[in-house]
């Protein structure tokens, strides 16, 4: 499983790649749950302070395997697909460090969700974005009418989801679906040169201003405020005075310093 998804790491960056070439990278139960635990590597590796997303070979990803899905039940496919997709999908949007994703190939239905949840995104000029899952018969699943519209505007996500609408790189350029677009074969190299200014700033203030941006977004409202405030009283000497006196049976004595 772990030969799936892999997680690299190079100074500061460090690398999240999709390893299913041959199916363009489509998700299925155990690439999930190998993606699940590459980005737990990610989350626990103190000196990596920014994560690139990538896809092997010709595609970035292409969703999820319908073969994987297809003849599931429908209580199956509402927890064991559905649900589970969601918990990773979610583990990779609150990741600590900024994510960038590189669209090296086309960024279609579980793709472009997969690709929603990073902070960034950087297109080849060839590629394709879209939710095309309505032509299945099915409806965009893993946050596909629920993230994308907070970070692209629901307008945009209608005339995909519902108009069946497929952009290339330099019109989802003006959607605001990618942020940057270069040549094709150039995507990692640009990725690691954007990853490699973010990782000069302040870390900590990195992490906290995207949790700051989440919340705004209503991507993190709970998690990201629990844990900056935490942050923060970790920082003060009251929780030493009250660890303390804890520790030696004792009334503390703060002194809200």
């Amino acid at each position: 499983m772990a030969d799936l998804v892999t997680f690299e790491k190079d100074g500061p960056i460090g690398t999240i790649t999709l390893h299913r070439p041959d199916k363009f990278n489509a998700l299925d139960i155990a690439t999930l749950d190998a993606l699940g635990a590459a980005l737990e590597a990610a989350e626990q590796a103190d000196d990596v302070r920014v994560v690139l997303l990538c896809g092997e070979g010709k595609g970035f990803c292409a969703g999820g395997d319908v073969e994987a899905w297809s003849k599931l039940s429908a209580a199956d496919f509402q927890i064991k697909w559905v649900r589970h997709g969601h918990r990773v999908f979610d583990r990779l949007a609150r990741l600590r460090q900024p994510v960038i994703a590189v669209l090296s190939g086309h960024a279609l239905g579980g793709g472009l969700e997969l690709a929603a949840c990073a902070d960034f995104r950087v297109a080849e000029k060839h590629i394709k974005i879209g939710l095309p899952e309505t032509s299945l018969g099915v409806v965009p699943g893993w946050s596909g009418t629920q993230r994308t519209v907070r970070r692209f505007g629901a307008q945009i996500v209608r005339r995909m989801a519902i108009g069946g609408e497929i952009f290339l790189s330099e019109e989802a350029l003006a959607h605001g679906l990618v942020d940057r677009v270069c040549a094709t074969g150039t995507a990692i190299d640009e990725a690691k040169a954007w990853a490699g200014r973010i990782a000069t700033r302040g870390p900590l203030a990195t992490e906290a201003a995207k949790m700051m941006i989440g919340i705004a977004e209503g991507e993190e409202v709970s998690h990201a405020t629990e844990a900056l405030a935490s942050g923060f009283i970790a920082m003060t000497a009251d929780l030493d005075a009250g660890v303390s006196a804890f520790r030696e049976k004792r009334q503390a004595a703060f002194q809200r310093s």
